[in-house]
């Protein structure tokens, strides 16, 4: 792939300009860019820059992790909540493959990363050399942008290119493919960070007529409803949207990635949206007169059937991104552009509202919620220990304040319905892609992107045996994390279908696991297995308490549900409450 010579950003020459290797060039690039953690692998093609690498660790701290997948998958969590671009390095071929999972999870996720990988020199690109695979072919639907370099004069050029384009208007995850021989040849080394590229409009200028018009639908709306997403997160706009909502009265709920945007107990806050989500949010979003989605994109385990998806209500849609609009719901008002220019010009016009009797309706509805599934998962009285229990005293004994990690399953939708948040960018989970294995990786970068913090990451017996191998890397740098393990030996979010859906048909998706503390003790995690409920509460406070990683280990109900439950492909008017109920 050859680059645009129209779209080089003007590198003008440093007074004390050096000549140095490729591999040189590309660490000092990264320090440019601020870049202070690399998640990696090395191996035959990059060692070159592993070999640079060494002679710059008090500026990069490289973290050697068991596997490539977990490299892109802690350095998703490490941007999640750090507002910086997550870096993962690794090697050719199988490096690079390995790495595609988490590459795909990011853009659909719509995470900042830069995926440096090796590559055989150029010479033999194209001959089935060693270790050799078209990571420009494979990668290039799953990326904002791919480049393979070939020379050690475009590395700097194309680092600077790669960080502007992941970072800049909607995020995701770029990958350079660098060839042997541009590592180890030398030319001169200039830098400067790319601050525009011609053809590339990351962040659209907002149109006037469309935020008069937004402004007037809000305002004549007897009935808002607020949906939002993470691109609010994304843009630093949870401020402007307190704002918003707060001037218009305006209740919301909020996509799974969109959590902790507005802390919990924000009196608009109606919880969850989608497939897991609160009973009142999805009603109501049938209900409502005008429907405001704010960084989301109508992801289909939120709208459900588009056929019977919100047909009463005008649509008003702000996004960055101009291919999400119209895409899968047709809206009223597009209203284009970085939230956090745009909600404040369409507050400027709004009228000051409240719709009390409006927001009453929502209690209604969290009330038979509350009776029929909330009371019976967070407090029950007897039997197995919940998973929602778990979750619910593990926020509650970190005072809402940490940041939760999920790998994929059950307990993510527990996870995701019932812990609490105080602060933002506190919920690092894999929503578009659904990528278990995610939790134990990401959790570890989501430490090091914020190592001030709690980090607590729930993980199935399925999910965890995924990554497992990442116990390594906590053990090699004393990675401080939690690892909330909830164990019902089975594969729980497919068994609960097959349940639903197959007849009890229950075809591999029970578990044989292992010892999962003795697991852990080999790799110097202390753990705890907790299989009576009188035990939990000391155990997660023996947990907190501990200066380490730590594994607490719950047994929970072999067959627990995770209600509501808007079935696939059914109206989101459509819940089901369990045993019998439904709405």
């Amino acid at each position: 792939m050859e680059r645009d010579k129209q779209t080089q950003p003007v590198i003008t020459p440093t007074a004390n300009k050096e000549t140095l290797s490729g591999s040189e060039i590309l660490i000092r690039a990264l320090v440019a860019e601020g870049v202070d953690t690399v998640f990696g692998y090395p191996g035959g093609a990059i060692m070159p820059v592993f070999d640079a690498l060494y002679d710059h660790k008090e500026r990069i701290k490289h973290i050697l992790v068991r596997h490539e997948q977990g490299a892109v998958h802690a350095a998703q969590g490490y941007a999640r909540v750090s507002e910086k671009v997550g870096v993962a390095l690794v090697t050719s071929g199988p490096g690079a493959t390995n790495a595609i999972t988490g590459i795909t999870d990011a853009m659909m996720d719509s995470t900042p990363m830069v995926v440096i990988s090796g590559q055989v020199v150029s010479s033999l690109l194209g001959t089935d050399a060693f270790q050799e695979a078209d990571v420009i072919g494979v990668t290039q639907p799953i990326t904002k942008w791919v480049y393979q370099v070939r020379r050690a004069e475009d590395i700097a050029w194309a680092v600077s290119r790669a960080f502007h384009i992941a970072a800049s208007g909607r995020p995701g995850p770029v990958v350079l493919d660098i060839a042997k021989d541009a590592q180890v040849n030398s030319c001169d080394f200039s830098y400067e960070r790319t601050t525009f590229l011609r053809s590339y409009q990351p962040i659209p200028d907002p149109e006037e007529d469309k935020i008069q018009m937004a402004a007037e639908v809000i305002n004549s709306a007897k009935k808002p409803f607020a949906l939002v997403g993470q691109g609010v997160i994304l843009g630093n706009a949870e401020e402007e949207l307190i704002a918003f909502l707060e001037k218009g009265g305006i209740p919301f709920g909020s996509t799974i990635l969109g959590l902790s945007a507005v802390p919990t107990d924000h009196p608009l806050n109606m919880g969850m949206l989608g497939m897991h989500g609160n009973v009142s949010p999805n009603i109501k979003t049938n209900e409502c007169d005008v429907l405001i989605a704010i960084g989301m994109r109508f992801d289909d385990r939120v709208t459900g059937d588009l056929k019977t998806y919100a047909k009463q209500a005008k649509v008003i849609h702000f996004d960055i991104d101009p291919a999400e609009l119209d895409k899968n719901v047709k809206t009223t008002v597009k209203v284009v552009g970085d939230a956090k220019q745009t909600l404040p010009l369409v507050t400027k016009q709004m009228e000051q509202r409240a719709h009390p009797e409006w927001l009453a309706e929502f209690d209604t509805y969290y009330q038979k919620e509350y009776d029929h599934i909330i009371k019976k998962e967070l407090y029950p009285e007897s039997g197995e220990i919940k998973m929602g229990e778990v979750v619910h005293k593990v926020t509650e004994a970190t005072n809402n304040e940490a940041i939760c990690v999920t790998d994929v399953g059950q307990h993510q939708m527990m996870s995701t319905r019932y812990f609490k948040y105080t602060k933002s960018r506190s919920m690092v989970t894999s929503g578009g892609l659904g990528t278990m294995g995610f939790g134990l990786p990401a959790g570890i970068g989501a430490k090091y992107g914020a190592p001030d913090r709690e980090v607590c990451i729930f993980v199935g017996d399925g999910g965890l045996q995924m990554t497992m191998h990442e116990f390594g890397t906590i053990m090699d740098y004393g990675v401080n994390v939690k690892i909330i393990l909830l164990n019902n030996n089975f594969l729980g979010m497919v068994r609960q279908w097959q349940e639903l859906f197959f007849d009890e048909r229950y075809s591999e998706t029970q578990m044989k696991n292992p010892d999962f503390i003795k697991v852990a003790d080999a790799y110097g995690i202390k753990g705890k297995k907790v299989t009576k409920r009188e035990e939990l509460d000391d155990a997660i406070k023996e947990m907190l308490d501990h200066d380490g990683s730590y594994l607490l280990e719950v047994v929970v109900e072999t067959k627990g549900m995770v209600y509501p439950m808007v079935p696939a492909g059914g109206s989101i008017s459509n819940i089901m409450l369990g045993n019998g109920y439904s709405l």
